[in-house]
């Protein structure tokens, strides 16, 4: 019986679509754009999961990039159980929010100030309405294909999860807010330049695309938006929710050596659990309450099982500055890999990587922004990923998605898993 289509999954969903819009509590786990019914999980160990009909599967999803060291870490367990021991929320605040914010200043090159949220749309919501703040300006510049969030003012031509679903922006979002939002094209910055004056208050942008695959900025692209950002008297925002310790320790404004003004944090920074975080300099940072006018909280927000997660993960990251190196060879290794299985089946493509991120492009040969990314076979996708289950590999439910990889990838199951992913493009194609 296929791994997509069991009696007791069905029984599941059935239940699910009872209690839940479209059985899920977010959207592109319905694996509508794959076609079958969606997973159910029951637990992970390392880099497997494991389903509730007790199928093994190697996971590429890896929480969305939240789990960096593998699912169920001795090191994040043992800090779970210890802080959940003591309690798991206070409303009051404890010492490792200190450390965890002293840990994240130390090693995120933008960062002087930190506020801990709880997840990845409240740190960058956050981060836009203090840089329109402290500007005293309304306009914002993103780029098509990006997403930041589900927060109103970035809902328009957004990546991933609504280019899944065809839909260009949301239902319910005042035309205000649109009016405030500017578009431009990523890896272009003669799009920016065209949009931007002195209306704006900041630029945000993933600095490595992560929301239409993996798509790299070219040479020159971030410290072009840099320059324009200083002479515009605009901030610059990087959205590191997905590559933030993921494709370098300091994020990839380390890697790419360019500072933004202020950063949003999500995924990788809370160790698996929800939380998130957005700082940068001091100055700006000190607007937030109490501190200053522009007001922002959280009941939940930097609780101890966030906070110890988070510390255990990065402390361990920090510890082992060779892992982004592995990264990028084991990324390498899947390039080669799929490369060759593409051309073997006649199928165009390419991959992309940096880091612990991996994209692959069915369809198209080049991708640097979205209009080449929308160019994807969406249809050999969802043949290729219904292909790679049945051979035991678990890819992101979307052609538009990033894959992660986690340090339990990186060992020699990598070969059986290039080897059956090159299976399953000859078997898609």
């Amino acid at each position: 019986m296929s791994v997509l289509a069991s009696s007791a999954t069905t029984t599941w969903q059935r239940r699910a679509l009872e209690v839940m819009p479209g059985g899920v509590n977010s959207p592109v786990r319905a694996f509508k754009a794959v076609g079958g019914e969606p997973l159910y999980i029951e637990s992970g160990h390392g880099s497997s999961l494991k389903t509730t009909e007790g199928v093994e599967l190697v996971d590429f999803i890896a929480s969305w990039g939240a789990q960096i060291l593998g699912h169920a870490h001795p090191a994040v367990v043992e800090a779970v159980r210890d802080a959940a021991a003591r309690g798991t929320s206070f409303g009051v605040s404890t010492t490792a929010e200190i450390e965890f914010a002293e840990l994240i200043c130390e090693l995120v090159p933008s960062v002087e100030v930190v506020r801990v949220v709880n997840s990845g749309t409240e740190a960058t919501a956050s981060v836009v309405r203090l840089a329109r703040a402290v500007t005293e300006r309304q306009g914002l510049i993103k780029f098509e294909g990006c997403y930041h969030g589900h927060a109103d003012s970035f809902l328009v031509r957004a990546g991933s999860g609504l280019a899944t679903f065809g839909e260009p922006s949301s239902p319910g979002v005042p035309a205000g807010t649109f009016a405030a939002t500017r578009v431009a094209r990523y890896n272009d910055l003669g799009s920016v330049e065209a949009l931007l004056d002195e209306g704006v208050a900041a630029i945000i942008v993933e600095p490595v695309a992560g929301n239409m695959g993996c798509v790299p900025p070219e040479p020159g692209f971030l410290d072009g938006l840099r320059g324009l950002c200083d002479d515009a008297g605009a901030l610059l925002i990087f959205d590191e929710v997905m590559t933030g310790f993921r494709v370098a320790l300091g994020g990839a404004q380390a890697h790419y050596d360019v500072t933004p003004d202020l950063t949003a944090l999500g995924k990788v920074v809370a160790g698996g659990t929800p939380g998130a975080a957005y700082g940068g300099r001091a100055e700006f940072m000190r607007s937030i309450a109490p501190e200053g006018p522009v007001y922002q909280a959280g009941t939940l927000a930097g609780n101890p099982l966030v906070t110890s997660a988070g510390l255990a993960t990065l402390r361990y990251l920090a510890s082992d500055p060779a892992l982004y190196r592995r990264f990028d060879e084991a990324g390498h290794r899947i390039e080669e890999g799929l490369s060759g299985a593409m051309s073997r089946a006649g199928v165009p493509g390419l991959v992309n990587h940096i880091g612990g991120m991996v994209g692959v492009f069915l369809g198209v040969e080049q991708v640097r922004s979205w209009d080449e990314v929308s160019g994807v076979d969406q249809d050999l996708f969802a043949r290729f990923f219904r292909a790679a289950l049945e051979r035991g590999v678990l890819l992101p439910p979307s052609a538009f998605e990033t894959w992660f990889m986690m340090e339990t990838h990186l060992d020699d199951d990598l070969d059986y898993v290039i080897d059956a992913l090159a299976d399953a493009i000859g078997a898609a194609a």
